[in-house]
């Protein structure tokens, strides 16, 4: 999503919510591009500002419920109040141009990290910072192998990773503890980060190690109830 221009619009001191959704329709508007989208959690809307720019020609509007997002190819985007799963729908999408509506910042701030995008506060603009390629340490035990042909596959379906995958990833973790031992959530979800996966994905990797470090187990299919990597 580097490529997509992306802004968040977020509260900050003597602010107020109508002038927050009100930056983030003006910024997305003076973007280039095709139609706007907006998606809020429900059909109806209070904010006086998303009310004006729905009911412009050529707007399309859509909520939450049933909507799984995603689908924004050539489109400007406006997504209100997401949480972390609505997040993680704008990731690598083909976008014109993405502007968030900020909800909450715990929500948001791994996503801001990742993403980089303009922040737009009231009074002032913070231009996304400048940034090197990332060097993070090798993971051992062929766990970097791991998460790179795992981001390889999921890279090849637009859903993400599917089931059998998640199954291999649960059967080595239990039949190869020690393997994982050494490694950290962090490390991860940085690694998975890093090689470009879906925030969903990412999300559920990290998760089931952080689950197995609380020793719990996994129901995993027979056909992959073996399974270890090499």
């Amino acid at each position: 999503m580097s490529k997509v221009p992306v802004a968040v619009s977020r509260l900050g001191d003597d602010d107020s919510l109508e002038a927050q959704n009100a930056r983030a329709v003006k910024w997305l508007l003076d973007q280039p591009g095709g139609a706007v989208v907006v998606v809020t959690p429900r059909r109806n809307v209070e904010s006086t500002s998303l009310k004006r720019l729905i009911a412009q020609p050529g707007v399309i509007h859509r909520a939450w419920r049933g909507y799984h997002g995603g689908y924004f190819d050539g489109q400007r985007v406006l997504y209100a109040w997401p949480d972390r799963e609505r997040l993680n729908h704008l990731w690598n999408v083909e976008a014109d141009a993405i502007a968030v509506i900020e909800w909450g910042t715990e929500e948001t701030a791994e996503w801001i990290e990742d993403v980089n995008p303009v922040q737009l506060f009231a009074g002032e603009t913070i231009m996304p910072t400048l940034r090197g390629e990332v060097d993070l340490e090798p993971l051992p035990n062929g766990v970097d192998a791991i998460l790179e042909d795992v981001a390889g596959w999921a890279a090849g379906y637009d859903s993400g990773l599917k089931w059998n995958e998640e199954d291999k990833l649960k059967a080595d973790m239990m039949n190869r503890p020690g393997r994982w031992a050494p490694i950290t959530v962090e490390q991860v979800r940085a690694k998975c980060r890093a090689l470009g996966m879906r925030g969903d994905d990412v999300d559920t990797i990290a998760g089931l190690l952080q689950r197995r470090k609380e020793g719990r187990r996994f129901n995993v299919r027979s056909s992959y109830r073996d399974f270890q990597f090499n």
